[in-house]
């Protein structure tokens, strides 16, 4: 058994046992996670500690058959935090694996074993989605083909087109997607999957959803196309969230195998109710993709606005290069963004928000919900959790510059939702524990809209000049609360590749900068306010979107 401090790493010679690879194929986390406790003497703690977004309480009851794992996100957390290879859970090669050493002991993925993922963000991509609904689909993953089997590192995608509909509660996706068959053995299934997340980023409060209120088959009204031709499917998972499901080229009336050289229209459409659908869809690009195109139909009554964010393995998250079409017509709005020649790997993020609320069957539900049950709704951590008290661990850079763009990319997209509820004229901030990520990393954008990325942040030199101005949370966001402030803070802080640097920040930009680092140690605003202050209620506040204001 393997007791070493720092960082769980599978040891290698769990990664040699076969029932070990047997789980993490199957994505069998219970057994995964006993094996580990068993050969490498790993307790909960110290599997969770390394992978973000993973609590020692949810190893716990996964370990006991009352919980799994279903986001491919995760998933990939998991594997590039535990340094388990790509091959194991059927994905490509992860980028770490490139950097190892012939003889560490580190298997190598293995090309034909790597598949695509899909929609969903927890499924493999050529695909539509993300952590809203949308199937994926993705070849055979046998890391071998065998005879006759579908060969997943023969398959590209010449179009991925998804739609998704909302109306009366309902989410109708359909995917189509032109499949090319450039390997040397006939395809015979191909692989979709349907995952939901209902509360993206916060995986706890979709957990219990899910397993008080499952995905059902009966549900989703499946049906599926190859050309002309009905597909016949086989399902492969069956979890509470996730659905993993073999169309094959096959029906009653007989087989029609995709041929290599040969190409194909699949086509593939189910419904979601709102209840079980989050508001957001995330496209993984895993296979070599030439177009993919996405389209968002919504009532215009519901007042929707999308935006999206693009990342990728090396760089941190940003706006899509390009913007997001759209058109009203009659009562909808539908929105279009496509893109060529993705790069692998990418991964592109569209998220929405209904300004005047999702259409309500019943009127009597139709309530304007408390500024700070919005923020809770979008996955902002709310005050009396014990996660905005904890101190944030520092990373350690540039060894962790993956877990570290990823915890950015979250952040980003968490500040996406958040500014399509608010105004924000003084600039705003978002910390990684206000995400549930308890990491040293916040970004901060300007009144101005520049953006500020922070990692291991901490204040050396404060200015004695202060003024006091008022300052909002969005972790208890029905008051406003004024605050003490250095007028000039020197801050250093890390960037990806481990460089220290030094920026001195002025005025607004300073109090922006500090209420994030106050969260990175456990502190809130109301700590910095004076003895006998307290905070008013956000309706007696009159500077909502107005800059603060500073005198020369």
């Amino acid at each position: 058994m393997s007791y070493e401090s720092g960082p769980y790493r599978v040891s290698r010679v769990l990664l040699a046992r076969p029932d070990f690879r047997t789980a993490c194929e199957t994505r069998d986390f219970r057994m995964a996670f006993r094996l580990m406790k068993k050969y490498d003497g790993a307790s909960q703690n110290r599997i969770a500690s390394p992978v973000e977004g993973l609590s020692q309480s949810r190893v716990s009851r996964i370990m006991q058959g009352e919980d799994h794992i279903a986001r491919l996100s995760l998933i990939e957390r998991i594997a590039d935090a535990l340094r388990i290879p790509g091959a194991y859970f059927h994905l490509a090669a992860r980028p770490w694996e490139a950097t190892s050493e012939p003889g560490d002991g580190v298997p190598r993925s293995g090309g034909a074993g790597a598949r695509p993922a899909g929609p969903g963000d927890e499924v493999p991509p050529p695909t539509a989605g993300s952590a809203s609904p949308m199937a994926a689909a993705a070849p055979a993953e046998s890391s071998r083909p065998a005879r006759g089997g579908p060969d997943s590192g023969g398959l590209v995608v010449e179009e991925d087109r998804a739609e998704l509909r909302y109306e009366d509660g309902m989410y109708v996706a359909h995917q189509r997607r032109r499949v090319l068959n450039t390997g040397i053995e006939p395809v015979t299934r191909y692989l979709m999957r349907i995952s939901v997340d209902r509360f993206p980023g916060d995986q706890e409060r979709s957990a219990r959803l899910y397993r008080s209120n499952p995905l059902r088959w009966e549900e989703l009204q499946l049906s599926a196309h190859c050309g002309d031709e009905q597909m016949s499917w086989q399902v492969k998972t069956d979890w509470d969230a996730l659905k993993e499901v073999w169309l094959l080229f096959e029906n009653n009336q007989g087989r029609f195998p995709l041929y290599p050289g040969e190409s194909a229209w699949i086509e593939y459409s189910y419904r979601v109710g709102e209840e079980k659908w989050g508001p957001w869809f995330q496209r993984a690009v895993r296979v070599p993709t030439s177009f993919l195109s996405v389209v968002l139909d919504f009532p215009a009554e519901v007042d929707p606005v999308v935006w999206g964010m693009e990342t990728s393995m090396t760089a941190d998250a940003f706006p899509f290069r390009t913007a997001i079409a759209r058109a009203d017509a009659a009562d909808r709005r539908v929105f279009t963004w496509s893109t060529s020649k993705p790069p692998l790997h990418a991964r592109y993020r569209l998220e929405w928000n209904f300004r005047a609320g999702a259409t309500s069957r019943n009127p009597a539900d139709r309530t304007v919900p408390r500024p700070s049950e919005q923020m809770a709704a979008t996955g902002i951590v709310q005050v009396g959790d014990p996660m905005l008290h904890q101190p944030a661990r520092s990373f350690g850079l540039p060894a962790e510059a993956e877990d570290a763009r990823r915890v950015v990319a979250e952040l980003s997209s968490a500040m996406e939702r958040v500014s399509a509820l608010h105004t924000f004229g003084k600039g705003m901030g978002i910390a990684a524990p206000q995400i549930g990520i308890n990491r040293a990393a916040a970004i901060v954008r300007s009144a101005d809209g520049d953006i500020l990325t922070l990692l291991n942040p901490r204040v050396i030199e404060s200015a004695p000049e202060s003024d006091e101005q008022y300052e909002g949370c969005l972790s208890f966001f029905d008051v406003r609360g004024i605050v003490p402030r250095s007028l000039e803070l020197h801050v250093e802080h890390t960037d990806i590749s481990g460089r220290r640097h030094i920026t001195v920040y002025r005025q607004g930009l300073a109090r922006l900068v500090a209420h994030e680092i106050d969260h990175l140690h456990g502190h809130l605003y109301t700590d910095r306010m004076r003895p006998g202050a307290a905070p008013i209620p956000v309706e007696q506040y009159r500077g909502t979107g107005s800059a603060w204001t500073y005198h020369p």
